[in-house]
């Protein structure tokens, strides 16, 4: 084989490679993580096998997609950080949070079903939570939301809401914003005595268990 005929064919192959990329971004999005290989092949308009040599598995195209959209909600949290003000910056995660989620139903997949997406996936996952828990921590410090808030009542409330976005896609696609609206209500500070809530939070054990019960 000659030299040009070897980088024609490379250049073959990544172009098929980005292809496949592109048409998982788009078929997580739309339908979740459960679309096969063979989906986003045809999807892509290459060979099944062609995308057989490309990844070995569809779990390959999951942890090169969703480690990254779960650093976006990361950089999210960061920005939401540096909004001066602490109830303005964790309004501020939540929406932007939840539009991107709406955006993207594997993103939601990824972020709540521990065994999809491998290492860099966990590892995002992992990356978050720590910036979550300081926006957290700020706005109870501030007195702006519940003394009792606490960080792991954040993924909870974000799965609630994605029910809602799920729900509510083929309907209204912003129902979800009503339902936000009446949550941020409801953790926010009232600058009187607070009624307790009847059940603790949950603790980081019990809310990796109740995540890891969740049934797609």
């Amino acid at each position: 084989m000659t030299e040009p005929e070897t980088v024609r064919l490379r250049a073959d192959a990544e172009r098929n490679r980005q292809r496949l990329v592109e048409s998982a971004r788009e078929l997580f999005a739309d339908r979740g993580l459960d679309v096969t290989l063979d989906d986003i092949a045809r999807h892509a308009g290459v060979g099944t096998a062609t995308a057989y040599r490309r990844f070995a598995n569809k779990d390959e195209l999951i942890e090169a997609l969703m480690a990254g959209r779960i650093r976006e909600l990361e950089t999210i949290a960061k920005e939401s950080l540096e909004e001066p003000d602490p109830w303005l910056g964790i309004c501020r995660y939540f929406e932007r949070a939840l539009e991107l989620q709406a955006a993207d139903r594997g993103l939601k997949e990824a972020l709540f079903s521990a065994g999809r997406g491998g290492k860099e996936v966990a590892r995002a996952r992992g990356a978050l939570a720590p910036v979550v828990t300081r926006l957290v921590g700020r706005a109870v410090d501030a007195g702006v939301v519940r003394s009792d808030l606490s960080t792991t009542d954040v993924p909870l409330i974000n799965f609630m809401l994605n029910t809602v976005v799920d729900l509510g896609r083929d309907v209204e696609p912003e129902l979800y914003r009503r339902y936000l609206a009446i949550v941020l209500d409801g953790i926010r500070a009232r600058g009187e005595e607070e009624e307790p809530l009847p059940v603790a939070p949950l603790d980081v054990p019990g809310l990796v268990k109740a995540i890891g019960s969740w049934k797609r």
